[in-house]
């Protein structure tokens, strides 16, 4: 159990019949009554975000979340299936569950997959991925009037903004955790 005045950034508890990921707190003290801590809870099942004034001495169970390396092998309509590299079981996860990285996954990609009590919570990829260039317009050399990026489809079909001297087959670097070009492989 972890009591309201012990929350930081980054903790995961269980209130409300929901996962929350505890993304800021406030310790307020006030006069002549019990203090609060106000606090700013992302819900991992719905993504929602929410804020709320907790009593410093209420308490919630921490969540325990367990963490596999699987591996990205297709998509079957709206599922996207993982594979658990060391037991070879496999794993349906939904669209919505996966977010904006839906958008970088490439089939043989190694994900970070989280799970509570066998539920999928979240999946990370790697902050930093390599990806080929599909298509993206010629470069005019001395045409920067357009702040001096294009947009360019990857290989994967999400478009990103390069610079202007990235052409079509060149392999880049996309942070994964902001979806912009990060440099040239």
């Amino acid at each position: 159990m972890i009591t309201a005045r012990d929350m930081r950034s980054g903790i995961i508890i269980e209130m409300d019949g929901g996962l929350f990921l505890v993304i800021e707190t406030q310790h307020v003290k006030r006069e002549n009554r019990r203090a609060l801590v106000r606090t700013k809870l992302k819900n991992l099942l719905t993504g929602s975000i929410v804020e709320k004034s907790l009593r410093s001495e209420d308490s919630f169970p921490q969540a325990y979340i367990e963490d596999k390396k699987m591996q990205y092998l297709y998509k079957e309509q709206a599922n996207y299936f993982f594979m658990d590299q060391s037991t070879y079981e496999q794993v349906a996860i939904e669209k919505e569950k996966l977010g904006a990285i839906v958008n970088f996954l490439k089939e043989g990609m190694d994900a970070t997959v989280h799970f509570h009590k066998n539920v999928v919570v979240s999946v990370d990829l790697p902050f930093f991925i390599d990806l080929k260039v599909e298509y993206t317009e010629q470069w005019i050399k001395g045409d920067t009037a357009k702040g001096g990026t294009k947009p360019a489809k990857l290989e994967t079909g999400a478009t990103v903004k390069v610079p202007l001297f990235i052409i079509t087959g060149e392999v880049i670097k996309i942070d994964t955790r902001t979806g912009e070009y990060a440099g040239r492989v």
